[in-house]
């Protein structure tokens, strides 16, 4: 064999073990083991459920995803940061509150509430993400705080401003049609009727995917959920981006809490209490990793879709819905394991 073709041989072999193969690709994809259980459920419950599979049906079941899935996706872009928000389930509420309070205490316009509440959420997730890199101190300590101040803030502004713990009614106020067409209209295709949710959760998937993957802050929140000390000795703005990313949660409950609000045109203040482990769960199921560095935003997606499939699943059923934790949790488990394992596999073989 001639020198030239010995390097030609060389070149071919290193270029061979340098290609990827789609299989490896495909278990290296952070989504993987959301999506298996996802089919695994479908199938599971379009058996079991006589109902599950109508266009109806699968709607409520769209719905039931998309009120989890709009916190499901800025957490999970969180979570890939290194992080995770235990206030975010009663920071929805809080939203909401301060949108009524403010438009019914005001006589205002109902946009100006929707606004003045964008800014308080806003300052909020700001506040967690500021304290958090301003005293290092953990995420569970800080928005646990965050939480429990919310929590009490909710019930006593509440009963102090309406004398009640629930707001007074703003449906016959100046803009409340209008913001309700945004936040909480439904629309109808081919007869069936569609809540706006869906929309507003497909666009979030849609945004935080291209953050992700197609933008230089989306390789920063990958970096600093990895190691944020190597990220900040190649110039990676740690602290800017964790404030981003609370701030991205914020933003989610603001939508949610609105939501949340314009469908009922009054507010409980004790409501959101326990959700923000739903949407960890539903960002864990979805591929993301509890240490930081890896998940998606589809993964969050379809870890919410988990959820609406199951929790409606069992009602189409007609089986007691106490079993649904059960089911929920059996899923978690399942899901994180099999994430375990196609990682370790895709490792194996690298």
């Amino acid at each position: 064999m001639t020198a030239t073709t010995q390097r030609t041989a060389g070149t071919t072999s290193d270029e061979r073990i340098l290609q990827t193969s789609p299989l490896r690709r495909l278990l290296t994809r952070p989504a993987l083991g959301s999506v298996v259980g996802a089919l695994a459920v479908f199938v599971f419950f379009a058996c079991a459920a006589d109902g599950f599979l109508r266009a109806s049906s699968l709607s409520t079941v769209l719905y039931a995803s998309s009120t989890i899935g709009i916190m499901a996706v800025p957490v999970a872009l969180l979570m890939i940061g290194g992080e995770f928000d235990l206030s975010a389930g009663v920071l929805v509420t809080s939203s909401a509150l301060v949108s009524s309070m403010f438009s019914y205490q005001m006589t205002a316009d109902t946009w100006v509430g929707v606004a003045v509440s964008l800014l308080v959420t806003l300052a909020v997730g700001a506040f967690n993400g500021f304290l958090l890199t301003r005293t290092r101190l953990p995420s569970f300590i800080i928005t646990l705080g965050t939480f429990l101040m919310l929590t009490g803030m909710n019930l006593g502004f509440t009963k102090l401003i309406d004398g009640t713990v629930s707001t007074k009614t703003i449906g016959d106020m100046e803009g409340f049609p209008s913001a309700r067409a945004v936040f909480a209209s439904t629309l109808t295709v081919g007869g069936v009727d569609f809540k706006i949710t869906i929309l507003w959760w497909l666009a979030l998937v849609a945004l935080a995917s291209w953050i992700l993957l197609r933008t230089r802050a989306g390789n920063w929140i990958f970096a600093v959920g990895g190691n944020a000390d190597a990220a900040r000795a190649v110039g990676v703005p740690v602290a800017k981006v964790k404030i981003g990313l609370y701030m991205g949660v914020a933003f989610g409950a603001w939508v949610s809490g609105q939501h949340l609000l314009f469908s009922f045109d009054a507010v409980q203040s004790g409501e959101g209490v326990g959700n923000e482990l739903i949407y960890i769960i539903a960002a864990v199921i979805g591929g993301c990793l509890i240490t930081g560095g890896h998940g998606s935003a589809v993964g969050s997606a379809v870890g919410a879709l988990l959820f609406g499939m199951t929790s409606k699943g069992i009602v189409f059923a007609e089986w007691n819905p106490d079993w649904f934790k059960f089911f929920l949790g059996a899923m978690l488990l399942l899901a994180t394991l099999l994430n375990a394992w196609v990682r370790k596999r895709a490792e194996a073989t690298k």
